[in-house]
């Protein structure tokens, strides 16, 4: 017969083969003998706990064909004689499917499953299903199935193992017995396993049976695949096999907890190379970063757990939960209390959080030494940290506070017009904060509302100059004002500091110019012959000089304002022309205009620089736009007034040409109120 593994070997036949899962044994084992079966269990947890074991064991007890109370079959436990019980062990029942839901798990499948289950069972009295990892199933095929779970044949039982049971809808949940598994105990795990080594003629001191058990995880299946592939590497002494502590530790890639405890007594000790030189030595070695922060992280636990639980330096505790909290061997129980001793609960609470942060960052770092040496790192840094209890009580009462814990202060004095009138003055000072006693803290929080301080509800005045004073005196508010104290003659105070005040500026006075400002107009007229005269000013401007335009470019200029006033939604660009400097520059008509070169298209658009082309038509110029820098570059220009225009006719009067010849001023809107008469 081929070989078979020990997970296959020594798997339970009966309910109380089983270990670690009593609470739900004992509750399958009653509802057989009370005949209270159900239609449907679902059993969730761990892996390698045993749930398709008790599942196969159940559907044994269920078809067993010798009832509950005989001879060969005094419990509920099934025979394993009948024909049945024997078939179903073999795994080649008829009326006992076990399907693998994870290769079956569409609405196809489930529609067969539902279809063959009307059929009454072929020779046995149930027909059972089990579905194997049954939260692979689509929601859709478990809404097809739920008819069938909600109102089964009397003929039917529905068995699923899975270890995610949320995955699994709540419809089907509803309908079915729940069985949580256990994770099996560490106690357990060992026991089944030195029964194991006793029969198949294995030597293992108790150490190595235990790294095999906490290599386990909680899950049995998992503690006998690692011990059979320890088996097959372990040395053979007459014929009998021999595990070995260090060589299983080889095995699975790990290291002793001894190099741990080293560790953290280095820790202990302050001693960053020490850490360093051991962590070096681990990872020259080969070991993974992430399988060595793991490991750290357990051991943390475990001295955690040690210094919670009351475990001394021999193992021993005061209490009974160390058994139930800290399941490891003895040995590793009193390595876990030296390290607890070393330590308080805060600190070994720190180091596991920042072991479990650096073994979840390896997890995608590049760099995964770097991050497991700056993990040990921060431990040394965190044991040179201070707690802030410490440092909360190095701090002295203060004077004031009479002597009162939690720095509460005495209530405040009742005769502030006492103090008021006896000031000391012995010498000139400042307000300085840091030469008065600092006030103890309040109990309460600082942002809490409280009656005994003092409000200010009026709207902050303005900044006042600093006056020193000998005494600094808080006069409430709802308090009258005390009187006003008596200066001494014979002290005399620096004078405070100008307080910064808005003072408005004077308006600038027109100054007369002792020299003569010659002013030169571009186009002097005969009649109005202008002759230097002094003026008054307030500011010079230089002005930019002016083109003389040809009498071709104002003809052509006149013209082009026209077209473009004539014609519709085009008066800005008939101002922007009227407001340029046209000359005409050989073949080429150059227009300075005031625009600047973001608004000449704008202003300038196409239609309008098509008018503007219009008018050249037959002079054989070529047209040229040129931007300004803008409205505030350039001065504009006064607009050439039409002859017997009411411009024109402003531009003649005395009083005008007085008012543009004293104070620079121009005409820029005329008004005729004789147009509607």
């Amino acid at each position: 017969m081929a070989y078979q593994v020990l997970a296959r070997k020594y798997r339970p036949q009966r309910f109380a083969d089983v270990a670690g899962q009593d609470h739900v044994t004992v509750t399958l084992m009653n509802a057989l003998t009370q005949q209270r079966i159900a239609h449907g269990y679902i059993f969730s947890g761990h892996r390698g706990i045993g749930k398709t074991t008790i599942a196969r064991i159940l559907a044994m007890a269920l078809n067993c064909r010798n009832t509950i109370g005989t001879e060969l079959r005094p419990t509920a436990e099934p025979c394993e004689v009948c024909e049945s019980c024997t078939e179903i062990k073999a795994g080649n029942a008829v009326d006992v499917i076990e399907i693998d839901a994870a290769t079956n798990r569409g609405i196809d499948e489930i529609r067969e499953l539902r279809d063959a289950a009307r059929y009454r069972p072929a020779r046995d009295k149930y027909k059972i299903y089990i579905l194997d990892e049954a939260h692979q199933i689509t929601d859709a095929a478990f809404n097809a199935l739920l008819k069938t779970l909600e109102e089964p044949p009397d003929h039917i039982v529905f068995m699923m193992a899975t270890t995610q049971p949320e995955d699994i809808p709540q419809t089907v949940r509803s309908r079915c017995q729940h069985f949580s598994f256990h994770a099996v105990k560490l106690v357990d795990i060992l026991s089944e396993l030195r029964g194991i080594a006793t029969k198949e003629g294995i030597d293992a001191d108790d150490a190595a049976l235990g790294l095999l058990a906490e290599a386990g995880d909680g899950s049995m299946r998992d503690a006998l695949s690692i011990m059979d592939q320890a088996i097959a590497s372990a040395p053979v002494t007459d014929g009998r096999a021999v595990l070995d502590a260090s060589q299983i530790r080889e095995l699975m890639g790990t290291v002793p907890n001894a190099v741990f405890e080293k560790i953290l007594q280095a820790v202990d000790a302050n001693r960053s190379a020490e850490v360093m030189t051991v962590a070096n030595q681990l990872l020259d070695s080969g070991n993974s970063p992430a399988q060595l922060a793991r490991q750290c992280c357990r051991y943390l636990r475990n001295a955690l757990i040690a210094k919670i639980a009351g475990i001394d330096v021999d193992g021993n505790t005061t209490n009974g939960t160390a058994a139930e909290l800290l399941q490891i061997s003895p040995d590793e129980q009193r390595r876990a209390g030296r390290t607890a001793s070393l330590f308080t609960e805060e600190e070994l609470t720190r180091f596991l959080q920042v072991m479990l942060r650096t073994f979840d960052e390896l997890g995608y770092r590049q760099e995964q030494r770097f991050h497991f040496e700056l993990g040990l790192l921060k431990l040394v840094h965190l044991r040179r940290l201070l707690p802030v209890e410490e440092l909360l009580s190095a701090i002295p009462v203060s004077p004031g506070s009479g002597g009162t814990q939690r720095g509460i202060a005495p209530p405040k004095s009742a005769e502030p017009q006492a103090q008021i009138q006896t000031p000391q003055l012995t010498a000139p000072q400042s307000r300085v904060p840091q030469e008065l006693p600092e006030p103890a803290k309040p109990a309460f929080s600082p942002f809490q509302q409280s009656t005994d301080r003092k409000r200010f509800d009026d709207p902050p005045a303005a900044p006042q100059p600093i006056k020193p004073a000998a005494a600094v005196v808080d006069i409430p508010r709802d308090k009258p004002t005390p009187p006003e104290l008596p200066k001494p003659a014979e002290l005399k105070l620096p004078d405070p500091l100008p307080l910064p005040v808005d003072i408005p500026m004077p308006t600038p006075v027109p100054v007369p110019l002792s020299i003569p400002v010659e002013i030169e107009t571009s186009a002097p007229e005969p009649e109005q012959p202008l002759t230097p005269e002094p003026l008054v000013l307030s500011e010079l401007h230089a002005e930019a000089p002016t083109h003389q335009a040809t009498p071709q470019a104002i003809a052509l200029q006149q013209a082009a304002v026209e077209a473009l006033t004539s014609a519709k939604g085009q008066q800005s660009a008939a101002d922007a022309m009227d407001d340029a400097e046209w000359t005409v520059d050989g073949a080429i008509l150059k227009v300075q205009t005031n625009v600047s070169k973001t608004m000449l298209p704008i202003v300038i658009n196409a239609e309008a620089e098509k008018l503007i082309r219009a008018t050249l038509t037959g002079t054989g110029l070529k047209l040229t736009l040129l931007a300004g820098a803008g409205a505030a570059a350039a001065a504009k220009k006064p607009r050439a007034a039409k002859a017997g225009s009411a411009q024109s006719k402003a531009n003649a009067h005395p009083i005008v040409q007085e008012a543009q010849r004293l104070f620079n001023a121009e005409i820029r809107t005329v008004i005729d109120l004789h147009e509607g008469d």
